[in-house]
């Protein structure tokens, strides 16, 4: 087994050049765009939040002195045992989160050269129109796998 930030996949059975990968994207910067807590009925902001930190740690005392300088919210704040110190957020506010929409723009259906390792032929990436063709490249990959497999 091959480690990965995921997991663990097979090892290859042929070179990167003999694979083929299809994916279906939706990139954030085209299929997206940043949305406020009301769009997306943020809970932190209907119903408030916590944040514990560490003020032993620099990230910590950095977040700590944001919250409390610069942020701009409404909280309570609670000395815990050791370093901690809780931050108790009022309901009706901006959360700290980063919260996105869909643009609700078609996915690009893609098909590449090469797999995880890399893209040895140099090939460009090809753009399907759609689902449909996609869907029939990808089955007819796969029957010529099968049929490679078949052959021996």
């Amino acid at each position: 087994m091959i480690p990965t930030s995921q997991g663990a996949r097979l090892p290859p059975e042929g070179p990167a050049a003999a694979y083929k990968t299809y994916s279906i994207n939706a990139p954030l910067a085209t299929h997206w765009r940043d949305a406020t807590c009301a769009e997306v009925e943020c809970q932190a902001q209907a119903f408030g939040w916590r944040t514990v930190l560490d003020e032993s740690t620099d990230l910590g005392q950095r977040q700590a002195h944001y919250i409390r300088k610069e942020s701009g919210r409404r909280f309570t704040e609670e000395r815990q045992p050791d370093t901690l110190t809780a931050f108790t957020f009022e309901a009706g506010q901006e959360c700290f989160g980063t919260h996105r929409v869909s643009l609700e723009r078609p996915e690009l259906f893609v098909v590449r050269a090469g797999d995880w390792r890399g893209n040895p032929t140099g090939q460009k990436p090809y753009l399907h129109s759609g689902p449909e063709s996609w869907l029939s490249d990808f089955g007819e990959h796969q029957e010529r796998i099968a049929e490679e497999i078949e052959r021996g």
